[in-house]
């Protein structure tokens, strides 16, 4: 389809992207396993320059270093997880707690479930799911690595498996999108409209079973990495008008979703969601949505 046809599209949206913006290195302090003063001094004394993330609670930018920043000694031992600063902004949006029970539908390779759990301090349970075994394996090493002792995994289609009758306070869905060209060089390559159709519709598939799975008053975060509207503002739209949820103020870096796009008129409401472009943001591109369910 070539980048030409996306990059237009994006300049209809407002955005006049060049095709290669990339993001910069980051990564998330572990904090089940360390607070982020030692993790800093710790990496400090190994030659990385850490520089904290304002918009996120344990995200830090990382330069240098003495060794490649997925094989040093403190990311082995789990006290730091690498994972792209947009990337951290959905569980920041979830805020989950300890005591409560929190589902993360699309799991593996496991960054965002172990920053879930993290945020719980490993109390209350996260249940992590992931339709692809190959996936699920990266998932069971991350939980090991980082300590986590709150969450249970299982190998399942998340819309079809059963819970044995359990609502949800939080439930995360990360579904699986298009992606974005900023962290794959040859996106543009490999995509074209009919993949993000295609995908748009597998994850309204999922947005409906979120919502049958969380208790009255619970929190859904609907987030993708993917700039295309079909799959972001387009779904939220279908979300409120075919689910009796209601949608919070996403705050953050950033622009509010949009309600004006490729011909379309949206909800007002729709703009309470977040997008990150890459122009405004320095990170690969990311869509937020947060519903709570009365």
């Amino acid at each position: 389809m070539g980048a030409s046809v996306f990059l237009d599209r994006y300049k209809a949206m407002g955005h006049e992207l060049r095709g290669y913006e990339r993001t910069r290195r980051a990564i998330r302090v572990n904090t089940i396993l360390v607070n982020k003063e030692e993790a800093m001094q710790r990496l400090g004394a190994r030659g990385a320059r850490l520089t904290a993330i304002s918009w996120l609670r344990d995200g830090f930018h990382i330069e240098g270093g003495e060794s490649s920043v997925g094989a040093s000694f403190e990311y082995l031992l789990g006290l730091y997880s690498i994972q792209e600063a947009a990337a951290q902004f959905p569980v920041e949006i979830l805020a989950p707690s300890g005591g409560e029970v929190v589902l993360d539908m699309c799991a593996a390779p496991g960054g965002k479930t172990t920053q879930i759990a993290a945020w719980m301090g490993n109390g209350g349970a996260v249940v992590a799911v992931d339709v692809r075994r190959d996936r699920l394996y990266a998932l069971e090493n991350n939980l090991e690595r980082t300590g986590v002792e709150n969450c249970v995994a299982y190998c399942a289609d998340a819309a079809g498996l059963d819970y044995g009758g359990t609502q949800f306070d939080r439930i995360l869905l990360d579904a699986p999108c298009s992606g974005n060209y900023v962290t794959d060089k040859d996106w543009f390559k490999k995509r074209d409209i009919g993949d993000v159709e295609k995908n748009a519709l597998e994850q309204r598939r999922l947005l409906a079973a979120a919502v049958g799975l969380l208790r009255p008053g619970g929190t859904l975060v609907y987030t993708t990495c993917s700039l295309e509207p079909e799959e972001d503002e387009f779904n939220v739209q279908w979300l409120i008008e075919n689910n009796d949820v209601r949608l919070e103020e996403v705050s953050g870096p950033g622009s509010p979703a949009l309600t004006e796009v490729l011909g379309r008129s949206l909800s007002p409401e729709v703009a309470k969601c977040r997008r990150f472009w890459p122009d405004e943001t320095g990170t690969q591109g990311f869509f937020v949505a947060k519903a709570v369910k009365p």
